[in-house]
């Protein structure tokens, strides 16, 4: 019985194997197991499996992760053919649970199939939510919630900081003040509102752990079927969690419109200027009603503060650890800052472009740590082709982007924290080689937003504070577990007033001089 069945597997193997050949299908790892596929020959971080995979067999590498076919690109020619001539081709999601359950059957901006309804919501986050002059109208907002992190950092001189809620604390401050006008951490949580952010932190938190991580039953449905780990269980109870939420920020905003209209004070705003988004959808929805639904608003919502935090914070953490391994790296930063901005104001967003070192900085941390180490995951409508192979219609896609920009083919020492490489590139592209928001259609639409509030926070830390590590030792790079490749170990620092910025920094002076 047992030479037997171990024959019907090898023959099965083999036929697979061989089949895959004759089909002009991509290199794909011997052998195939079946049911599982390949998911046997992967640790975490995924990046890291399957770059040593793609080392061995090619650039353009077809695996079955379970029932699922997936297609992983690790070079910059084979991410243009995807992204490029068949952009629209891989320009669909793949159908997983999360985007089910979070992503409102797969109808938000994040999971939507390509089409007119996607094409829609693209155009309202990119002109009413995300423009530059939608930005710009709010810049203000986020310089207040970067130097209210300094004056905290002030008051805790010399102590060792958790950077990483920090930064964490200070993204969903800002995103939920251009959501909602509130902010739930800190010390400036407004009366009457602990309850409320003691919600909305839990419920963050537990959309982070449960929606930001891979899932076994994605690749495995017949887990599910058994309830395996109770996934799909605990991603409908946060969902409901989070529909209460949002509904309940909805409907403030709706009474507070309807007060503002009887009074006749015109939403006691300047038309125009700095609505919040919940304020900019609900005028939206009462001259088309039938689309701006409380439900899309709700999902718009939900897409930003998932989008926009937890990456941008990571990329502030993994820049600061890079500077303070190399300190002379952060003197040079701090000496471009006090040549263009000087000492008697501190920094703005207006300031980002007189600081190319800066920018520098971004892109090299973006390239050794891109929050998508393996981008969002893209799947194809219909068949196509892709370095010479043939890919089918439905196969899941994974650019490992990780993999591109360490390339030791395409960097020179790529693993070396070099922000000089970028010295003369103008913005965060360099063809297909560096990509950290993606490229085509579905590419990342608040690029500009993140490297705006990413260049603020670092420009600010470092025209303020003198930065040390809290030993001798070195900051630990490892890399944890998750899709946004955060640290394995929080960044703990210490930093003391500059002397030349202590004057700006007293508690006496306002921050907003």
């Amino acid at each position: 019985m047992l030479f037997h069945f171990l024959l019907l597997v090898a023959i099965y193997v083999l036929t697979y194997h061989f089949l895959n050949k004759i089909k002009n299908l991509p290199p794909s790892p011997f052998p195939t197991l079946p049911i599982i596929g390949h998911l046997y020959l992967f640790n975490k971080p995924l990046h890291r499996s399957l770059s040593k995979i793609s080392a061995r067999y090619g650039p353009v590498l077809l695996l079955k992760f379970g029932f699922r076919r997936l297609l992983v690109v690790s070079s910059p020619s084979a991410a243009e053919e995807c992204f490029t001539k068949n952009d629209i081709a891989f320009a669909n999601r793949p159908r997983l649970l999360a985007g089910k359950h979070l992503g409102y059957n797969y109808t938000s901006l994040s999971w939507a199939p390509y089409g007119d309804h996607w094409r829609n919501l693209r155009r309202i986050s990119s002109l009413e939510i995300l423009s530059t002059n939608r930005l710009q109208k709010l810049s203000s907002l986020r310089m207040d919630e970067v130097r209210s992190l300094v004056r905290r950092l002030f008051e805790n001189q010399n102590q060792a900081v958790d950077m990483k809620s920090a930064f964490f604390e200070l993204t969903l401050n800002v995103m939920m003040r251009m959501i909602a006008g509130k902010r739930y951490y800190g010390d400036k949580v407004a009366g009457g509102l602990e309850q409320e952010a003691k919600k909305f932190q839990e419920m963050v938190s537990e959309t982070f752990r449960l929606g930001g991580a891979s899932n076994i039953v994605d690749f495995l449905p017949v887990l599910g079927w058994i309830g395996f780990g109770g996934v799909e269980k605990k991603l409908k109870i946060l969902h409901e969690k989070r529909e209460r939420f949002m509904q309940g920020l909805v409907e403030e905003h709706r009474r507070r419109r309807r007060m503002s209209d009887d009074s006749g004070k015109n939403d006691n705003l300047e038309e125009g200027r700095k609505k919040n988004m919940i304020e900019i959808l609900l005028s939206l929805q009462e001259s088309e009603p039938e689309y701006y639904t409380d439900e899309l608003i709700r999902s718009l919502m939900l897409v930003l503060i998932i989008a926009g935090t937890d990456t941008s914070a990571g990329t502030m953490e993994w820049a600061m650890s890079f500077l303070l391994n190399h300190p002379s790296l952060l003197k040079k930063a701090q000496m471009e800052i006090d040549n263009q901005i000087g000492f008697d104001r501190l920094v703005e967003e207006d300031d980002l472009g007189k600081l190319p070192y800066l920018r520098c900085i971004i892109n090299e941390t973006l390239r050794l740590c891109p929050a998508g180490p393996l981008l969002v995951p893209h799947q194809s409508s219909v068949e196509c082709m892709i370095g010479g192979f043939r890919i089918p219609g439905g196969t899941m896609l994974l650019v490992n982007l990780w993999d591109i920009q360490r390339d030791s083919k395409i960097w020179e020492e790529p693993n070396k924290f070099k922000p000089e490489r970028f010295e003369g590139l103008e913005g965060v592209r360099d063809g297909f080689k560096l990509m950290p928001f993606g490229a085509g259609r579905r590419s990342c639409p608040g690029e500009v937003l993140a490297l705006r509030m990413v260049g603020l926070t670092l420009a600010s830390l470092l025209q303020c504070f003198e930065w040390e590590r809290i030993g001798e030792e070195l900051v630990d790079m490892t890399e944890g577990t998750g899709l946004t490749l955060p640290k394995a170990h929080p960044l703990l620092a210490k930093c003391r007033p500059r002397q030349t910025m202590v004057k700006l920094l007293s508690p006496n002076v306002p921050l907003h001089c």
